[in-house]
């Protein structure tokens, strides 16, 4: 569950991309979901560690 947003997001950010700039925007979204995928593994991990 850690690392699933990740691929998510990816591909999300991607196709939101795609679909509102074109080649280039589909590179910034693709970026952009997989900066913020990582965030949230790192905050659902720093969540998991707190609760113990």
């Amino acid at each position: 569950m850690g690392c699933l947003p990740l691929p998510v997001l990816f591909v999300l950010g991607a196709l939101i991309g795609r679909f509102v700039g074109g080649n280039n925007g589909m590179l910034w979204g693709s970026g952009i979901g997989l900066l913020l995928g990582v965030a949230l593994a790192g905050v659902f991990i720093w969540l998991i560690r707190r609760g113990k």
